[in-house]
């Protein structure tokens, strides 16, 4: 029924609906952001990561902060993970939680803005202090009609900054100049000129900025962009180096976000990447860091969402893989084998496998890994569910599915 509406509800009426709800949000709650700092994120990837990173940086400052990404929502000390499949609560529900942030005390509050949430107007009236912008690339095509709607969505939330607002800008991002066009008080640009030394390893990665020397858990050069982000937010906000650096130093992992989920006697990580530009750099990582062979395991959202993506997803595992394995993902109301076939399609020269069941074609990753191998599962990260016809959501975690797969093999 609520597709159905959308297909014959005019555009402009589903705005004004989308804009009254907003209203209605903030008026219940009382405009709730006045009372708080807001910093929204907000890119094609690395959104979730960055707002992670942000949030542990000021309170290693000692504020109480609030945060919400398609990873996890956080008030205080309170977290809970993000079940809602979609990283942009409703408008009512997120002045709800911007409600409850104040309530508790916070100072600050992070927002993973996307263009979707954006779309449907979740970001009107939210004082946003400081927005950041990661990077661009193709993504949600089919919902904004063109790359470039898409670009004006996300330009959307500068529109939003207050007078005295700052943006933080990633300037060796093609579109750069798009974002840096939108007035703000303050503009912060930052690239990887800024990062020197930088070394990698299977563990982390290292490098100085100014003469600071950071030594993280995280890998792949496009953490070393997200690192970057943070640490401008935290000088912005007058954090001393020394405690962004303790606070990032601290950290020993990202959700779903190249996640390690088993090191020994081969390595399986966990990675959300569900955008071609995502998918190349976590496997260009791991080409960088690794030796062994690697194992890769993806998919592809269905719903009608992005299906051009499909056969780059092939394109790029024929290039970096050993073993390609395509499996389900979240199929929603499209045939999770014709999804399959698409992404094969996108394959010349190897021969991919296809397993239907994801479970599955975990256990087979697993069982064809040896000593030194590398497995790379992507598309879901350290999301709760799968998507699957008729509305219906199946309980799921990659990360558990193979912990679970990993201590029945050892029976």
């Amino acid at each position: 029924m609520k597709n159905f509406l959308k297909r014959i509800i005019p555009n402009f009426l589903l705005s004004w609906y989308h804009f009254v709800w907003a209203f209605l949000g903030a008026i219940i709650y009382g405009f709730p952001s006045k009372k708080l700092k807001v910093i929204g994120v907000t890119g094609t990837n690395g959104k979730s990561t960055v707002v992670f990173l942000i949030s542990r940086i000021l309170e290693q400052a000692g504020y109480k902060v609030a945060a919400l990404s398609s990873i996890q929502f956080k008030i205080k000390d309170k977290i809970w993970p993000n079940n809602l499949k979609m990283t942009m609560p409703g408008r009512i529900a997120i002045q709800k939680f911007l409600k409850q942030a104040v309530q508790a005390g916070c100072e600050y509050v992070i927002l993973e803005v996307t263009s979707e949430g954006i779309k449907q107007y979740r970001h009107k009236f939210i004082c946003f202090d400081l927005a950041v912008f990661t990077n661009l690339t193709k993504e949600h095509i089919e919902s904004h009609g063109s790359f470039e709607n898409y670009k004006k969505a996300k330009g959307k939330l500068f529109k939003a900054l207050k007078s005295n607002g700052k943006m933080i800008i990633n300037s060796d991002d093609k579109n750069a100049d798009y974002f840096l066009g939108f007035k703000a008080n303050e503009k912060i640009e930052y690239s990887l000129k800024l990062a020197k030394d930088i070394e990698f390893s299977r563990n982390g990665m290292s490098f100085r900025f100014k003469e600071t020397q950071f030594n993280l858990n995280l890998i792949g050069k496009f953490n070393i962009y997200n690192t970057l982000a943070a640490i401008l937010v935290g000088l912005s906000e007058k954090i001393p180096l020394d405690k962004i650096k303790l606070a990032l130093e601290n950290i020993k992992g990202i959700p779903g976000r190249m996640e390690f989920v088993v090191k020994e006697p081969f390595t399986v990580i966990v990675d959300y990447a569900h955008t071609p530009d995502a998918l190349e750099k976590v496997y260009e990582t791991i080409e960088e860091s690794f030796s062994g062979k690697v194992i890769g395991i993806l998919g592809a959202a269905g719903g009608g969402r992005d299906k051009w993506k499909r056969l780059k997803f092939g394109k790029i595992a024929e290039k970096y893989l050993d073993k390609i394995i395509i499996t389900n993902e979240d199929p929603y109301n499209e045939s999770p084998q014709a999804i399959i076939d698409e992404i094969a399609n996108g394959l010349k020269q190897k021969q991919p496998k296809k397993i239907l069941d994801r479970r599955q074609a975990i256990h087979y990753a697993l069982e064809s890994a040896q000593s030194g191998d590398v497995v790379i599962i992507t598309g879901k990260g350290c999301e709760p569910w799968m998507c699957v016809a008729k509305n219906k959501k199946i309980p799921w975690d990659d990360r558990e599915v193979v912990r679970k797969e990993i201590k029945n093999m050892s029976l």
